[in-house]
């Protein structure tokens, strides 16, 4: 690529956010809307109900063009949801209603908090599952054990499909995906097809379950569906798994993976971090079935769960490692010693800390941003059209 190519790539971010905040300050203009009533003013036909689709359509090229542009998705759209909610709130100002706008505002700010506390401690779990190793241990036994490219293909499908509703589509794709990559490591045909069937299996099990996916988290806790209602979906998702996944496998290679030796010990307190993370999906949906609350504190208190096992772990850590490390000298156990020198004592910030944020920023910028579309009136129009 030549320079001028390059300066050029690199001007396109500054230039499209010039363009953002222009059309926010040329809006100024047109902010008074005479003919509207002060309460719930229709704007789908007011020039700033235009730039605000603008602006989302804007804020949504950049994140298409992540991988290219090498700009976090958060980014664009946070600022969009800023400017439409801005240019709203001015034409509410110019009509002299200064109140409307902050509490439609609020209130989209209270979903959207429920919404990231629900999967900042599923995120929290799944680190910390990680962490102590689980699916390394997964990983190292699929690959010991010496399955087919076929049966693998089978096993990690049906395990995105039963671990998404659980964990959400997009980590069991990540996850399992992970595990393909290496028992397949030697063969580019099955991982291309493994990681296909993957996908289409993750997000197939994670519509019948209000875990498995963000839509179907915002529609259970909305309160539109009950959590026992996501299982009439079991059927047609296991259809939507299953079709594409008997075609795929009559083009998988006939011949076996490379037998491997590969061994993975997992650290203390793996099984009960799947436990507690199972305890804390129950005390959820039961908080929510039964006592009407919202999901995401029956969530919470599952990061709670974590956090006393965490302080339990860390309270016992220098004792178990003394009882493992005579264990391992009376059995000359040499890769363990190793293991335990490098040990560290578990801390339940660190799992915290590796949540995915840009996801969780990308999914307030877009909550607010549609969320300040619907209040133009644009979403009670589509669904009316519809």
């Amino acid at each position: 690529m030549s320079l001028s190519l390059v300066a050029a790539a690199r001007r396109w971010p500054v230039f499209l956010l010039s363009v953002f905040f222009a059309l926010f300050f040329v809006s100024g203009s047109v902010f008074a809307a005479p003919d509207a009533p002060v309460e719930g003013m229709d704007l789908t036909n007011h020039p700033v109900g235009y730039i605000a689709i603008l602006l989302f359509v804007i804020a949504y090229i950049f994140v298409m063009l992540e991988e290219k542009l090498h700009l976090r998705k958060s980014k664009p759209v946070l600022i969009a949801a800023g400017l439409i909610w801005f240019a709203v709130a001015a034409v509410y100002v110019a009509n002299g209603d200064n109140e409307s706008t902050a509490v439609a505002l609020r209130h989209n700010l209270l979903e959207f908090s429920e919404l990231m506390l629900f999967l900042l401690v599923a995120m929290t779990y799944i680190n910390a599952m990680e962490e102590r190793q689980l699916f390394d241990a997964l990983r190292a036994w699929l690959v010991g054990k010496g399955f087919s490219y076929r049966s693998l293909f089978w096993i990690t499908g049906v395990l995105a499909f039963f671990i998404s509703p659980v964990a959400d589509n997009l980590t069991t794709a990540l996850l399992m995906c992970a595990v393909l990559l290496k028992v397949g490591e030697n063969s580019p045909k099955f991982i291309s097809l493994g990681c296909i069937n993957i996908v289409v299996a993750a997000n197939a099990g994670g519509a019948f379950s209000p875990f498995g996916d963000i839509t179907t988290l915002m529609v259970w806790q909305k309160g539109v569906v009950n959590f026992t209602e996501f299982f009439d979906l079991f059927i047609p998702a296991l259809v939507s798994f299953m079709v594409p996944a008997i075609i795929m496998s009559f083009f998988l290679p006939n011949d076996m993976p490379n037998p491997a030796t590969e061994a993975v010990i997992m650290k203390r307190g793996a099984r009960r971090c799947v436990a507690l993370f199972l305890l804390t999906i129950i005390t959820a949906v039961c908080g929510s079935n039964f006592l009407h609350l919202p999901p995401v504190v029956g969530m919470m208190m599952g990061l709670g769960y974590l956090q006393i096992f965490g302080y339990y772990l860390g309270q016992t850590f220098k004792k178990h490692v003394e009882n493992e490390r005579k264990r391992a000298e009376v059995h000359q156990d040499y890769r363990l010693l190793n293991r335990l020198d490098k040990a560290l004592p578990f801390n339940v910030f660190n799992p915290i800390a590796r949540a995915e944020w840009d996801t969780l920023l990308f999914f307030y910028g877009v909550v607010l941003a549609v969320g300040g579309l619907g209040y133009i009136g644009y979403l009670s129009e589509i669904s009316t059209i519809i």
